[in-house]
């Protein structure tokens, strides 16, 4: 019999990974209140313990039923690891991508307007899940995800990836300085900047991180455009609740399994 908890959760799969488990997970069908409402996953958002463990049991279930869970201590890093297994709670190692070969482990992420990646070469046997802030993005930690992929024996001709929902152009407004920062690492990153107020730009977050991932050899990324700032039912957004004043934020889940 289906749980109909499990079922009220939306999970978004991307046509590129198939039938792989995986998912981009929003805040519909949690048991978080005030603030939070929803399928709230993260640790450090002035949650109830309780809700949290309930939502990331549905989250799991959901997207990635049977697999245990594996997260990192994201710092807004380039840095990746390798899992074989969960880590304890409070011995999780800092960084900001995860990739394994070993099946039954459920590769999470949490974001909250960072671009979540999910990456898999099937042949292989090998899945990588990565949190793409633009500092991480920026600072490469797409490509160290695929290397550690490629430690595992994955091959950058195979993998395909899924950016999923993340704070779009339209919704992403950055000054001089941080564009700037962009132009002295590539002047065609200029491409990713569009014209907004004076001495600001709208940033495409996603098509960056799309094209980091193409640079570092990645010819099929799936770009589901979904905006994570304008829908409120549907997503979670720090930029949104800094802007409208909130207390705290919640984040949400992204995962992948063998």
């Amino acid at each position: 019999m289906a749980d109909p908890d499990i079922s009220r959760v939306e999970v978004i799969r991307s046509a590129q990974l198939g039938d792989l488990p995986h998912g981009f997970l929003g805040r519909t069908g949690g048991v978080s209140t005030g603030d939070v409402a929803g399928l709230q996953v993260g640790l450090n958002a002035g949650d109830d313990d309780a809700a949290v463990i309930e939502n990331r049991r549905r989250a799991l279930a959901a997207a990635c039923p049977g697999a245990r869970l594996v997260t990192v201590k994201q710092v807004h890093s380039p840095d990746a690891v390798i899992a074989d297994a969960p880590w304890p709670e409070d011995s999780r190692p800092e960084a900001d991508a995860i990739v394994t070969a070993t099946p039954g482990l459920a590769l999470a992420i949490v974001t909250a307007d960072c671009a979540p990646v999910l990456l898999a070469d099937r042949e292989a046997g090998v899945v990588g899940a990565a949190h793409a802030g633009w500092r991480g993005a920026f600072g490469g930690v797409l490509g160290n995800a695929i290397a550690k992929m490629e430690e595992l024996g994955a091959e950058r001709s195979r993998i395909k990836a899924a950016i999923g929902p993340n704070i779009a152009c339209p919704s992403y407004e950055v000054d001089d300085g941080f564009r700037d920062g962009f132009l002295q690492q590539d002047i065609e990153n200029r491409r990713f900047f569009s014209d907004g107020k004076p001495g600001h730009w709208q940033f495409d977050l996603e098509a960056y991180a799309a094209a980091r991932l193409r640079k570092a050899g990645i010819s099929q990324v799936d770009c589901l455009g979904l905006d994570t700032y304008p829908d409120d039912a549907r997503f979670y957004s720090h930029r949104r609740s800094v802007h409208r004043g909130e207390p705290t934020y919640g984040r949400q889940f992204s995962m992948i399994s063998l």
